[in-house]
């Protein structure tokens, strides 16, 4: 018995190192983005931050599409059926480029109107425009990159999106920096250039795992309702539960902007902060969807448990240190990001208090993953909803419209937030509800 979980924590981290890499990777370059302007002005960094929030939340719409295809693929490739498995996947592919192309018409056409209705000032939207249309005429690249990413490593492949997410955020870096601040001899196009840096990075990086996955994906001469069914399944509660999740980041995002443009810059810079400890977490809770999936397609549930509650033991350990770095040494952090005195002074109190929350939300997204990885999509948007709409927004607007009090308190409703969810979760998980639920036929 020892063997075999020492054998399946060897398993867990070889799949969730990569992902936790390429998880940073592809967060990195929303903090690159924000630690170069940060040179600009509380201003600058508040507008990057803003229109990463429009795209974070476009790109949400999809990502139903890039967890079915981790769930889908997963399942497929544990029960050894390799050319379901390709369709599959070329399906998930088709389908990605069409909504990403619709969803970057729809945010080009409407990102004004959804800063306005934000309360952002003025100086924030005519800064946060033309890059935000930018981010959103490359929408189909930061897509394609998650859903390739996702088939690779349903197969168990979590090494090749890490190659493909050092490349392309080397060459963002490259490209950022002397087009922000006109070096080298190109433009100085403000933040604008770190918009155009990230189109042409991640294109690289897409037509690299297009190249990669060129053995996994098997043409399909007609449309398959079975794989449309389990794609349907899996991916729309994804894509429902982030819709929620998103649309009550939106409330929260314009509650924060009621204490003005400092604030919400002390908010963006600790979220980029806070993003490296919940990174591990991400690439636990991957790692436990793949490889849940994978024991469930073969039928072997005792397996798929023993890995969930392994993912949960490393990912809890990480992220709890993590926690008291935030806690104990947040000056240093923050001076990395920005030399503006009231942001630094307000995001010490934040990163103090999104340290308390990394226990429950390390458990939560990992006992998320392995829920997915059995198909169990439909319960963790409910968990989604609750957390969000009935604990966090509501708290955050008491607290801010009603008892007018300081925006700390605004923060420590993400704590309730996630502890409910963590609660939630727990429960569904050891009730085992999840073995019932038939994600493929």
């Amino acid at each position: 018995m020892a063997n075999g979980v020492a054998q399946i924590r060897r398993s867990v981290l070889t799949l969730a190192l990569p992902v936790t890499v390429s998880s940073l990777l592809q967060r990195a370059e929303g903090i690159v983005a924000v630690f170069l302007v940060g040179g600009l002005g509380a201003t600058h960094i508040a507008a990057v931050g803003l229109g990463q929030l429009l795209a974070f939340i476009a790109t949400t719409l999809v990502s139903g599409l890039s967890v079915g295809t981790n769930v889908i693929v997963a399942q497929l490739w544990g029960a050894r059926r390799y050319q379901d498995a390709g369709e599959a996947a070329r399906h998930f592919l088709w389908l990605s480029v069409a909504i990403s192309l619709g969803l970057a018409g729809l945010g080009m056409a409407i990102n004004h109107i959804v800063m306005r209705q934000l309360g952002a000032e003025p100086g924030v939207i005519e800064l946060a425009l033309p890059y935000s249309t930018i981010i959103f005429l490359v929408i189909p690249c930061t897509v394609l990159l998650q859903v390739l990413s996702s088939v690779l490593q349903g197969t168990g492949d979590t090494r090749t999106p890490m190659y493909a997410l050092i490349v392309v955020n080397l060459l963002h870096i490259l490209m950022a920096y002397p087009l922000i601040y006109g070096r080298w001899g190109l433009p100085a196009l403000g933040i604008k250039g770190a918009a155009v840096a990230v189109g042409f990075a991640e294109a690289i990086g897409v037509a690299y795992l297009l190249w990669q996955c060129r053995p996994i994906l098997k043409p399909s001469l007609a449309l398959r309702l079975d794989l449309v069914r389990s794609i349907w399944d899996v991916g729309a509660p994804v894509s429902g539960e982030r819709i929620v999740q998103q649309a009550g980041i939106l409330i929260y995002t314009k509650i924060v902007l009621i204490y003005g443009t400092v604030t919400y810059a002390a908010h963006q810079v600790g979220l980029s902060i806070e993003s490296l400890s919940f990174l591990p977490g991400y690439g636990f809770a991957i790692a436990a969807a793949t490889m849940v999936g994978q024991s469930i397609g073969a039928g072997k549930y005792t397996r798929a448990k023993l890995e969930n509650w392994e993912a949960n033991r490393l990912a809890l350990v990480i992220m709890a240190g993590m926690g008291i770095v935030f806690f104990f040494f947040p000056y240093l952090l923050l001076r990395a990001f920005t030399t503006d005195d009231a942001v630094i002074e307000l995001g010490t109190m934040f990163l103090k208090i999104v340290a308390l929350l990394q226990i429950p939300l390390a458990l939560t997204m990992v006992l998320a993953g392995s829920l997915r990885g059995a198909g169990d999509t439909r319960f963790i948007m409910g968990a989604t909803t609750v957390g969000m709409w009935g604990v966090r927004v509501p708290m955050a607007l008491i607290v801010a419209l009603w008892l007018h009090l300081s925006v700390y308190y605004v923060w420590m409703a993400m704590i309730a937030d996630w502890t409910v969810r963590m609660a939630l979760l727990l429960w569904r998980y050891q009730s085992e509800r999840w073995r019932a639920i038939q994600v493929i036929r």
